[in-house]
């Protein structure tokens, strides 16, 4: 079936979608927005004209900022707060890298041959828009530079075999990519169709990148951004090896990639998708992977907090995802022979999400800490000061904080 597609789409010289990749004049994705447009002023209605919250997962982030560039009164008139989950703004290289290359597979092992095949899969994504926009952006100020590694072949004067590792940032993984794929090509009924990387719908990618770099949110949204951290996500993409060199490009695709990982939700890394583009309210890392953050309780409890729905908790913490609530506070202030002396003891309870761990009691010990300081205060006078910390580790994610201190202030 795919390969009849592709068939189709030769025979008619059209691509597989049968489109035009102009962002601006795309009929395919204006008729997306016109209908989140429609949509948005739905719900809008429905509400009794009350703004909405807008919660986007994954390539929606992608899609709203483009609706933004192009229809920021719309989106501004409807729209009170947009908060962005896993967003791969600068896109998502590794993965992407090899899925030109070599293809994707949603399934292993023996499972697999019920499913469409990687090289399937590659012919497809050559001509996917989306694929192409999630390509690292090259315009962007990476921390952490986005590789395409190859060790290529070298014969010296002298015939003399060796092997030399090349590094290409993302503009020149481009290039390379499209000489790896220069030859690539399917054969049906006797037809030799070639299936390149598409330059037209580059170009649509790389004015998107643009677009999307100069989009402005509007002062009345409230944006939060929500990313998965804490799992090894593929970033550089190195083939063959020192002993294994490459001989040719096209060879690459008949290769398998190795990934140098950084942090991420496993599919885009943390760096890409913090990098909204926005002054945000707020940014929190989640540990958790792409697919799995938005089943996520930490996330659900976060934008609960944000957007003020249900019971509301003054006490809770997104960043760190604890509640801390006050049980105690009591300050004394006296006079004695040699100063005066202040007195504070005050208690939390810091309550984080029960991981399943029951504590039996006596488990952990208690943690101490003390601290003492001095310094001299006015007219000469000597003020000294000693705190004392415990916490008592408890049952169900419950932490008990016991602060003891007293100030003492001589005279001068």
């Amino acid at each position: 079936m795919i390969v009849e597609m592709i068939k189709w789409g030769y025979q008619e010289g059209k691509t597989l979608f049968g489109f035009g990749y102009d962002f601006r004049q795309s009929n395919r994705l204006s008729e997306t927005l016109d209908r989140f447009s429609k949509k948005l002023e739905s719900v809008y209605t429905a509400s009794g004209g009350k703004k909405i919250n807008l919660i986007t997962h994954s390539m929606g982030g992608l899609l709203v900022k483009c609706f933004i560039s192009l229809h920021s009164d719309t989106f501004e008139k409807y729209v009170k707060s947009w908060i962005a989950i896993a967003a791969p703004f600068q896109g998502a290289p590794g993965y992407i890298t090899t899925s030109l290359l070599n293809g994707m597979s949603f399934v292993e092992g023996w499972e697999s041959r019920f499913f469409i095949s990687k090289w399937c899969m590659q012919q497809l994504l050559l001509e996917c828009p989306s694929i192409y926009e999630l390509l690292a952006n090259p315009n962007f100020q990476w921390k952490d530079i986005p590789l395409l590694q190859i060790w290529r072949e070298n014969l010296d004067n002298s015939g003399k075999k060796s092997a030399l590792l090349e590094s290409y940032e993302p503009e020149e993984a481009i290039m390379m990519i499209k000489e790896a794929l220069s030859s690539n090509e399917i054969i049906a009924d006797g037809m030799h169709i070639p299936v390149p990387l598409n330059l037209d719908i580059l170009n649509w990618a790389k004015e998107t990148y643009d677009l999307l770099c100069s989009t402005k949110l509007p002062e009345s949204v409230k944006f939060y951004n929500i990313y998965g951290i804490d799992y090894d996500t593929p970033h550089t993409v190195c083939y063959g090896s020192e002993r294994h060199p490459v001989s040719s490009l096209s060879s690459l695709l008949y290769a398998q990639g190795k990934y140098v990982y950084v942090d991420g939700d496993g599919s885009v890394p943390a760096e890409s998708a913090k990098a909204d583009g926005f002054n945000a309210v707020a940014r929190v890392g989640v540990a958790a992977d792409h697919r799995g953050i938005v089943c996520s309780r930490r996330v659900f409890r976060i934008v609960q907090h944000w957007l003020h729905a249900g019971e509301p908790d003054p006490f809770y913490d997104p960043l760190s995802d604890y509640v801390i609530l006050p049980t105690l506070y009591e300050i004394e202030k006296h006079r004695e022979k040699h100063g005066d002396v202040t007195s504070v003891a005050e208690d939390w309870e810091i309550i984080s999400p029960n991981d399943g761990k029951t504590l039996r009691p006596g488990e952990l010990p208690p943690m101490v800490s003390t601290l003492t300081t001095s310094r001299e205060g006015k007219e000469g006078a000597l003020e000294e000061a000693q705190a004392t910390v415990v916490v008592h580790p408890e049952k169900k994610g419950r932490q008990h904080v016991q602060v003891r201190a007293v100030g003492v202030s001589h005279g001068g």
